[in-house]
């Protein structure tokens, strides 16, 4: 890690280099994924904690006074502030970005799409609850990194939510995430069961979706995050998602007996599923 030191605006700015080789940055990244999982079931704040966060939001609000929210109000849709501050904190080692990007997942509500925290947003909510980052010593590319395999993860388990509405619930063309949260320390029956028989290490971290099935039903949906092993260092993904409606409505347990029914044909018993097969490229289906 550098030495660098310089100062703006009251704050430290020390500099932390992008040390190692590929592997124990990726090694890196994976272990800070770990710790911000934990550190996101610690809400609400001790009140050491609180008071820590209370000192940095009147230290970032300047003489222009602080945004509408800068209480720390959350909001019940995502559990993140309702106005983020988009401020450094005051020990941050490096700047961040603070562009939002969107995200292919449609909002409950409206007819727009979730947009994912600014990097600078994702710092700040980890320190509110408890992270600090220099127990992971990350680098700006490590947190760049962080950020890319976070939004890439809800794309994916958006993905597998949509092959469980589209295959058994047809009659929702366009089901819509209405709100989420992480809970990484409530361990889920399923994870248990796999830990107990099958030898499973627990998930690392545990995030409860609620879709809205076109206004017809809200249905929650649970993704547990298991560490796939070796972290790939292009990538740096190592997350094994497994994501399935909740045991908490009928209807939920009866698609879910559906499923592991089509799994045990297709899978253990190898029939071929007879779906339709999709036109390869130069080839067309004639109809």
């Amino acid at each position: 890690m550098g030495a660098g030191q310089s100062t703006a605006a009251g704050q430290s700015t020390a500099k932390v280099q992008d040390v190692g080789t590929p592997e124990e940055r990726a090694q890196r990244i994976r272990a800070a994924q770990h710790a911000m999982a934990a550190a996101g079931t610690e809400c609400p704040l001790t009140p050491e904690q609180r008071a820590a966060a209370a000192a940095v939001s009147s230290e970032n609000c300047g003489e222009g006074g602080c945004p509408v929210g800068a209480d720390g109000k959350m909001s019940p849709f995502n559990n993140e502030l309702e106005h983020p501050n988009q401020k450094p904190a005051p020990d941050q080692p490096f700047a961040l970005p603070t562009k939002r990007e969107k995200s292919t997942i449609p909002r409950a509500g409206t007819e727009d799409t979730w947009t994912y925290p600014s990097p600078q947003m994702f710092w700040n909510a980890m320190l509110k609850k408890g992270w600090r980052w220099q127990d992971d010593q990350l680098s700006q590319k490590d947190m760049g990194n962080i950020i890319s395999i976070h939004n890439a993860n809800n794309e994916e388990a958006w993905k597998e939510v949509m092959k469980w509405e589209n295959l058994l619930h047809p009659e929702c063309a366009n089901p819509k995430l209405k709100s989420f949260k992480g809970d990484a320390k409530n361990i889920s029956p399923r994870a248990k069961f796999r830990k107990l028989f099958l030898g499973y290490d627990y998930p690392f971290d545990r995030h409860d979706w609620i879709v809205d099935r076109c206004g017809m039903k809200e249905v929650q949906y649970v993704i547990d995050y298991y560490d796939g092993g070796a972290v790939d260092p292009q990538s740096k993904l190592f997350t094994i998602l497994d994501v399935r409606p909740a045991m908490n409505d009928i209807s939920n347990i009866w698609d879910r007996m559906v499923v592991a029914y089509w799994r045990f044909k297709f899978e253990t018993l190898g029939f071929t599923p007879n779906l339709p097969i999709p036109p390869t490229e130069g080839h067309s289906v004639n109809h």
